[in-house]
């Protein structure tokens, strides 16, 4: 078994309307779904991605109202990438950023590919990485109705890195278990810390790999808005993510079991520096519910939840999510 790559990173924000104008009108990402943390109906999971929702090119949000700031630190997700299709679209990030006031650190080379660290309105840390060199894992396709032009639009989700103070228990996770590849090492050019570990999975390239940092000194994250809280993997179909199952269980790993989330099948675990981790199925998607056209309009609600809509709803601040 193989793992296809990134699946979508969930993270965490304090004000849903605030997080829908940066990632939509900032950013240009499209809303594909405007639903709720099945664990807890009473905030939003706001669902980013290319123009249809492929796997792969997803971040979403928990809306946790008043949440406070995160401290970054160890035992954590520290970084989320977005790749855009070539250097000269960080050239027009660049200016978009300085031009909205977006924090960024200008364009850098990280693991031979150029980038931009920047923050969103929350300090989510955030980096743009160019596909200019890219030959592993294709990108999804922007949206049309985007206030990004298509051909500088951002095509997916690229390198997660994960922070821990001992890299010997997640590599073995990474590479003895899920069946990433070593494929190379960098120094950071935020922290100026000994090399990342750069771990890749299926076709590879920049929408399959994660990247390790290692801050023995570090006190552990204290997650707030901005933080991030699962990153998910590629599984192919359910009756892999059963197999997947066994694998993580043999392990010994604590798991979720397989959890039907309508818009995919998952399953959670934690790996030993407490990292949560989801393997996620490509399908169905996020069109078995809504029309193509509409997607992200209207509260969607999986069939177990729908009887509980008035309820829910109830407890929903009303965020208007309508193309203009």
């Amino acid at each position: 078994m193989e793992l296809k790559g990134l699946h979508h990173v969930s993270a965490i924000t304090a004000n849903a309307k605030n997080n829908y104008d940066f990632y939509t009108q900032i950013l240009g990402l499209r809303l594909v779904k405007k639903s709720v943390n099945q664990d807890d109906t009473s905030m939003y999971h706001l669902f980013y991605a290319d123009e249809i929702g492929r796997p792969g090119t997803d971040l979403t949000f928990f809306e946790i109202v008043g949440a406070g700031h995160t401290y970054p630190g160890n035992n954590s997700i520290s970084a989320t990438s977005l790749r855009v299709p070539d250097d000269d679209a960080l050239v027009y990030w660049i200016d978009r950023f300085n031009e909205m006031d977006v924090e960024n650190n200008g364009i850098e080379e990280q693991f031979g590919r150029k980038v931009i660290h920047f923050k969103d309105h929350e300090d989510q840390r955030l980096v743009l990485v160019s596909d200019q060199t890219n030959e592993g894992v294709a990108g999804g396709i922007p949206w049309s109705n985007s206030v990004v032009p298509r051909d500088m639009g951002i095509t997916g989700l690229g390198p997660v890195k994960l922070t821990v103070p001992d890299l010997e228990p997640t590599e073995r996770i990474l590479t003895g278990v899920l069946s990433f590849r070593k494929t190379g090492e960098y120094t950071s050019p935020v922290t100026d810390m000994p090399k990342i570990q750069v771990y890749t999975t299926g076709k590879g390239g920049t929408g399959a790999e994660l990247h390790v940092e290692v801050r023995p000194h570090l006190q552990k994250e204290r997650p707030g808005r901005g933080s991030v809280h699962h990153v998910a993997l590629r599984v192919e179909d359910e009756v892999e993510l059963n197999e997947w199952k066994k694998r993580i269980s043999q392990e010994r790993l604590p798991n979720s079991g397989v959890v039907d989330r309508y818009y995919f099948k998952s399953l959670y675990f934690r790996e030993p520096n407490g990292i949560l981790i989801e393997l996620a199925t490509d399908g169905p998607g996020f069109a078995t519910d809504e029309d193509i056209e509409h997607l992200g309009e209207q509260i969607a609600l999986p069939p177990f939840l729908e009887r509980d809509r008035e309820e829910i709803e109830a407890k929903l601040k009303p965020l208007d999510t309508k193309e203009k």
